[in-house]
């Protein structure tokens, strides 16, 4: 586990290339324990790169990162047992059963747990945690949307990691299946100091979930801070009406 002191993330001069084409330029953020950061940006920013890149799915052309003390691109077994991922969505079997599902996939982080860290999450109890108690024994097929995405949740976090990457967690969702979602990701930091990784287009989600926001435009951090710093910075805006400009500002500067 790491100390208080120590960033959960720390990336320097991230640079990435395919062929002549550069997507990602000199990006630099760290995020800090207990920490929720969620990164915006338009399509074609840069986003899922730099995810993929922290995740260990993807080599980087140039540039330091370090997750969990580790650089991602030699990261093994033990390190991806302390880092879950939830992603928009996630094939399975519908005729699994949502006890059964997560005490199978517990299972395998069964040989990295420590003292620190127990692991998995019984599977009652992480049942219990995301909201799922009554359907413990139906079958995936069965479950409404936002059930279907608190189990992706309970999938992602069945390890306990330490660290947990969110890609567009309430997209569908209906207004009570998102606030119960953010009630959720608000208990994980709270309660576990789970530190927390969001990309959403959701720029009210990201206003109300996020310690600090990072934007992303054309490959490179165009702005970062939290949604009350980034508001100031244009003058008695909303956060949708500070991303907007400040990414338009940057769409402009790059076709000069």
């Amino acid at each position: 586990m790491l100390k208080a002191e120590e960033d959960v993330v720390a990336v320097q001069g991230l640079r990435m290339r395919y062929g002549a084409t550069e997507v990602l330029r000199d990006v630099t953020f760290r995020i800090q324990p207990g920490e929720v950061l969620a990164v915006l940006g338009p399509n074609g920013a840069g986003k899922t790169t730099t995810i993929e890149i922290l995740e260990g799915f993807r080599m980087r052309s140039a540039g330091a990162v370090e997750v969990l003390g580790v650089d991602p691109a030699y990261g093994d077994e033990a390190w991806r047992a302390r880092v879950g991922v939830v992603l928009q969505s996630w094939r399975d079997h519908s005729k699994w059963r949502v006890r059964e599902l997560l005490a199978h996939l517990g299972g395998y982080y069964a040989p990295y747990a420590t003292a620190a860290i127990p692991r998995p999450w019984d599977a009652d109890e992480l049942i219990e945690l995301v909201g799922l108690t009554g359907q413990a024994e139906q079958k995936l097929k069965t479950l409404s949307g936002g059930q279907r995405r608190r189990l992706d949740v309970a999938i992602g976090i069945v390890g306990r990691p330490e660290l947990l990457f969110l890609d567009e967690p309430t997209t569908g969702f209906d207004p009570v299946a998102r606030h119960e979602f953010h009630a959720l990701v608000r208990r994980l930091t709270d309660e576990l100091r789970t530190t927390i990784l969001l990309t959403t287009h959701d720029l009210d989600e990201a206003s109300k979930l996020a310690d600090r926001v990072l934007i992303l435009s054309g490959g490179r951090i165009i702005a970062s801070g939290t949604p009350a710093a980034l508001t100031t910075q244009i003058a008695g805006a909303s956060l949708e009406d500070a991303y907007l400009t400040l990414v338009r500002s940057s769409e402009k500067g790059q076709d000069r």
